[in-house]
């Protein structure tokens, strides 16, 4: 039996950090690959922007001195781009409408209505691209992806068909799931975004966490795994 750890991985999709971060989840799928099933779950931290940003930092510059932070964040970072329009001229009015969007994509993947297939050499399946293209569609095109027509379009230049994911938002579906990933957030105490969850909860990393200490938490684990698997035999 090939031994195969779950990683839940929690974030928004207007989460500068996380949209960072994907280059860690494409660099794991491409060291382990079927020895690590990642699992994604969306969660609300831009519920309502204008609460978070627009009020929250009315005293740090509001939408404009939000834009300013994520350009400094990501300075840090190469592998990234951020539109300066972003958090200015482009204001999503919350993550809900894209991680509701996501979930009708991730119901149909688990009910093989689409492509599973991995490419290793990128580390995504059809849905993780989905993810991505839906953070670069914010974060380097300034598109509202508040918007379900620029997430439709989104869907549509990869080959998903956009009627059945309407059907999965309208009669309730994705709504139902994403309302999942709500309670699981509460039951495993998730902070933010993002956020790793590994060994059934047992083990948890949240916020800018290095490549490197991700890979050293699952590698553990597989060598348990697979003592533990030696020990019956």
């Amino acid at each position: 039996m090939k031994n195969t750890i779950q990683l839940s991985y929690y974030s928004d999709v207007l989460c500068v950090w996380a949209y960072i971060a994907q280059i860690r989840l494409d660099e794991l799928r491409n060291k382990f690959g079927t020895k690590l099933k990642i699992e994604h779950h969306f969660i609300s931290v831009f519920g309502c922007t204008e609460q978070r940003i627009g009020q929250g930092w009315k005293n740090r510059g509001s939408y404009d001195g939000f834009s300013k932070h994520v350009a400094d964040v990501a300075k840090d970072f190469p592998h990234i781009s951020i539109n300066p329009e972003i958090w200015r001229s482009c204001i999503p009015k919350t993550s809900m409408i894209s991680h509701c969007f996501l979930k009708a994509v991730q119901l149909m993947e688990r009910n093989q209505q689409i492509s599973t297939t991995v490419d290793f050499e990128h580390g995504q399946d059809i849905f993780e691209t989905l993810i991505w293209k839906v953070r670069c569609a914010f974060f380097e095109q300034a598109q509202d992806i508040g918007d379900l027509a620029v997430l439709y379009q989104i869907a549509e230049s990869i080959g998903l068909p956009v009627t059945k994911i309407e059907r999965l938002i309208h009669d309730g579906s994705a709504m139902a799931a994403l309302s999942v990933d709500q309670k699981q957030r509460e039951t495993n105490q998730i902070t933010g975004s993002p956020s790793y969850l590994l060994d059934n909860g047992r083990q948890k990393l949240y916020g800018n966490v290095g490549y490197r200490v991700i890979e050293a938490n699952v590698l553990e684990l597989l060598e348990n795994s697979a003592k533990q698997q030696a020990s019956w035999c």
